[in-house]
């Protein structure tokens, strides 16, 4: 068994740091960078870059609303084609920060309110994926369950690593439950873990409501802002590796797809 261990980095702003990115680099395979716009700044891009080079790790952008003051969380009501736009300046950001430093950009991803809003709505996740795949085909969609985002990547030959998000709950659709309903992140480290290990045991996740879902996941996902996060980190990547898994890279688990 190989899986991807994600985690979102990159996210302070300025002097303000969100979570410990340095320790989580030496836990990870991939990461998910912000670019500035739910958070992140140039200064934070370019040292985040460098670490996921120094560490092996798989570099992706993670593309969001431009609400500083929300953390993207907020959904915000932009005509579609300003929002594509949007979602190539982040992308060319985060790329231009790679290649400076000799490292190369793998994957993306849509973060917050964007990534809720596109997963459920085809008709906004076809524009989003075209401009991805307009700006690099060869990017890897790292993305929850969503039939929207994965049939406009299939239309425009985009490959998506399926992400499970050990500490969010799910709906009947295998969609993320909104932020703003009780019970929809899980806060408490050994129901997280729990839910890790029913993902690597039987390939399903526990709705919401109850029901039993299937999630052909490539990669586990952890929020970096979440408060011990590290050391969750190091007690999902042993309890994989005890399992007889392999921690991989997403563009290694896709390469041959």
């Amino acid at each position: 068994m190989k899986i991807d261990l994600n985690a979102d980095l990159g996210e302070g702003f300025g002097p303000w740091r969100m979570g410990e990115d340095e320790a989580l680099m030496s836990l990870i395979s991939s990461a998910n960078v912000a670019c500035g716009y739910h958070a992140g700044d140039p200064l934070i891009m370019d040292t985040t870059v460098r670490l996921a080079k120094a560490g092996g790790i798989d570099l992706g952008a993670h593309v969001g609303f431009p609400d500083l003051m929300g953390f993207g969380r907020r959904q915000m009501n932009i005509e579609i084609k300003e929002l594509a736009t949007y979602v190539i300046y982040q992308l060319g950001a985060l790329a231009g920060m790679a290649a400076v430093n000799g490292h190369r950009m793998t994957h993306m991803s849509f973060h917050g309110a964007l990534g809720n809003m596109a997963a459920a709505d085809p008709a906004l996740a076809e524009p989003l994926v075209r401009a991805v795949a307009a700006f690099d085909p060869t990017l890897i969609i790292s993305s929850s369950s969503s039939r929207a985002i994965e049939g406009a990547a299939d239309k425009h030959g985009l490959r998506v690593a399926t992400t499970f998000l050990a500490d969010r709950a799910y709906d009947d659709d295998c969609l993320l439950v909104p932020r703003k309903i009780e019970g929809s992140v899980i806060k408490e480290p050994a129901a997280v873990l729990k839910r890790v290990r029913q993902l690597l045991e039987e390939g399903t996740v526990t709705a919401l409501s109850g029901k039993l879902l299937k999630v052909p996941a490539h990669s586990i996902l952890l929020h970096g802002d979440t408060p011990g996060a590290v050391e969750l980190a190091r007690t999902i990547r042993q309890e994989i590796e005890q399992l007889g898994g392999r921690i991989t890279p997403i563009s290694q688990l896709l390469a041959a797809s």
